[in-house]
Formats: structure tokens, C-alpha cells, sequence
């Protein structure tokens, strides 16, 4: 089947609109992304001042989107393996043109109808915001030349907090929204358990947990945008839940 791929979005629903797939297909290419090929000097230049600032950056490997498409079979995209320093520059280019970011959020919901979500550690990227356990799709991610995308939500919900998404409902099918060329999927995961008690398990995991990524866990009980600090990725996916949750 022939896919019109594209570098850009046009025909997809609004940004910071959170919409239903079909499916999810992303290939990973061989060789070398082009946006990696043609910025390489000023990657190297950027990461030298990156880890200046945070010496406890990795340059490891991570999946970045070169092409998309969005058809009523679902999303379909083709990527490289790229340094993390590569990503580190394109986030930092005010148009962010040269490639998509394309990530999964598991959306965890408790028993009693909180999301439960986690504030990154101030050695990370991130340092200080709240978002959905999660992580960029990584080269162990990958399956027979494609993302594997349940297999990359399940191992970083696992070594961030401890919690098995085996163990929890999966929603049917996926959505996503997007919003200055970074893509989010999601889908929901709900687990019987309240929210006090997934946060003590988190709580326990990050005592014996390797890499202390996190900062602790965050009970999400409202839309506010304003509740915590949120990464902007969060903020249509909080406000479509609890919009979704007042209609039932």
C-alpha cells in the first residue's frame, strides 16, 4: 500500500486536540536521520553546553520521526536511530522543522478516578516536570524493523515507578494530539488500586529503584493547568480526560 508521508500536518485535526487512531505503524530506517546528516557540528557544539549545564545527561539512542502519515488506517511514520544530543538540538530550534518527536503517554488512571502521573528529577532533561511515566522510544523498543509501541510504554511505567501495566485494564485503541511537531499517542491504562495505594507502591519502587529518575509521584484529580508544573504535552490529555469524565 502506498502511504503519503509527509514532514508536516496538514489535514490533521487541531493542535492540542486529542483524537482517536486506528493504529500505529512506524518503521525505523537504516542509516542516518537527515536532520542528524546536515546539523552534526552544531549537535556536538549544543550537547558540550547541554552537559556543562547538567553533567548527568546520557547521549543515548532514541527513535525521531523523519515523515508522518495520518489515514483512516491510523498513523503510519519512518524514522532513524538518533544520539539524544540530536534531539537536544532540534527541541532547541524555534520552528523545529528536520524531523517529528513522536512519544507514548500510558495514561494511568486509580480506582477512585485520579490519573496518576510523576515529577521528573532535577538531574533529568526535564528537570521538575509532571507528566505521564514515559520516555522516548529507544532501539530495545523495536521489533522486526518497527516501534514497538506497548513494549516502550510497559518499560518505562515499570522502571520509573514500579507499576506493571500487565496488571492494568488497557482502553481500547489508541489517540493522540500534537502540537509543534511533537506527537503524543496515549491510551489508558486503569488498575485496581486507589490512588493513595499506587502512589505508596511508587513511593517503595523509587527506594530501590537504580536510576532515580523521578522526583516523586503526582495525583492528578482535575484539569487545572495550573495544579502543577506541567510538561504542555500534559495539558490537552488532562483536559480531554476529565471532560470525557463529566459526560458520564
Amino acid at each position: 500500500m502506498n502511504i503519503d508521508f509527509s514532514e508536516e500536518f496538514e489535514g490533521w485535526p487541531a493542535t492540542q486536540t486529542v483524537f482517536p487512531i486506528t493504529g500505529v505503524d512506524l518503521r525505523v530506517l537504516p542509516g542516518n536521520h537527515p536532520f542528524y546528516s546536515a546539523e552534526r557540528d552544531a549537535i556536538a557544539e549544543n550537547w558540550l553546553k547541554e552537559t556543562a549545564a547538567n553533567p548527568h545527561l546520557f547521549d543515548g539512542r532514541m527513535i525521531f520521526q523523519k515523515r508522518l502519515a495520518l489515514t483512516d488506517k491510523g498513523l503510519s511514520g519512518e524514522g532513524y536511530v538518533i544520539p539524544f544530543s540530536t534531539f537536544m538540538w532540534w527541541r532547541r530550534q524555534p520552528d523545529r522543522q528536520g524531523g517529528i518527536h513522536l512519544f507514548a503517554y500510558p495514561v494511568i488512571e486509580t480506582s477512585d478516578g485520579a490519573l496518576v502521573a510523576i515529577r521528573m528529577g532535577p538531574h533529568t532533561a526535564n528537570p521538575g516536570q509532571v507528566y505521564f511515566a514515559a520516555g522516548s522510544l529507544e532501539p530495545e523498543d523495536m521489533a522486526h524493523g518497527r516501534c514497538d509501541i506497548e513494549h516502550n510504554m510497559r518499560r518505562e511505567v515499570l522502571e520509573e515507578t514500579g507499576l506493571d501495566l500487565c496488571d492494568a485494564q488497557a482502553g481500547d485503541g489508541y489517540f493522540a494530539t500534537h502540537n509543534r511537531r511533537t506527537v503524543t499517542l496515549l491510551r489508558m491504562f486503569r488498575f485496581d488500586l486507589t490512588a493513595d495505594e499506587m502512589v505508596e507502591k511508587i513511593h517503595a519502587h523509587m527506594l530501590v529503584a537504580e536510576d532515580k529518575e523521578i522526583d516523586g509521584p503526582v495525583v492528578i484529580r482535575s484539569a487545572d493547568p495550573q495544579a502543577y508544573s506541567y510538561n504542555i504535552a500534559m495539558l490537552p490529555v488532562i483536559d480531554w480526560y476529565f471532560h470525557q469524565r463529566s459526560l458520564t
